[in-house]
């Protein structure tokens, strides 16, 4: 069983995503801060910002908290906004973009753990 844990946003580091361009990450809880099965991050996207297609060995669920961007996930592209959702399977195909004026900001939920990013062609 874990301990109870807060975090205060002002505890929260962030750090440029290096596989990305314009992607910045805060682990809002983790395993190095003493959170338990699973982790929360929250990701900002600049405009002009983008991810390129990648796979992750773990699922993603994810908020969108502020902006629209483009987010593809097996060869479709979907518009996202701040209140939508988003369930990106183990090892899918996914990217983002932001062609927007405004920085994009979401909430990302996946199990504790290695989350490598596996670029692809």
């Amino acid at each position: 069983m874990s301990d109870p844990l807060i975090r205060r946003a002002d505890d929260i580091a962030y750090e440029a995503v290096d596989a990305a361009d314009g992607l910045e990450k805060g682990v809002l809880i983790g395993e190095e801060s003493g959170g338990g099965n699973l982790a929360i991050r929250r990701f900002t996207l600049a405009p002009g910002g983008s991810v390129p297609k990648h796979t992750n060995d773990i699922e993603h669920e994810q908020y969108v908290l502020a902006g629209r961007y483009t987010v593809g996930i097996e060869g479709e592209e979907y518009a996202v906004g701040a209140g939508d959702s988003l369930h990106i399977p183990a090892g899918a195909v996914h990217w983002y973009r932001n062609d927007g004026d405004e920085p994009g900001a979401f909430l990302c939920a996946v199990p504790a753990g290695d989350d490598e990013i596996k670029l692809q062609e």
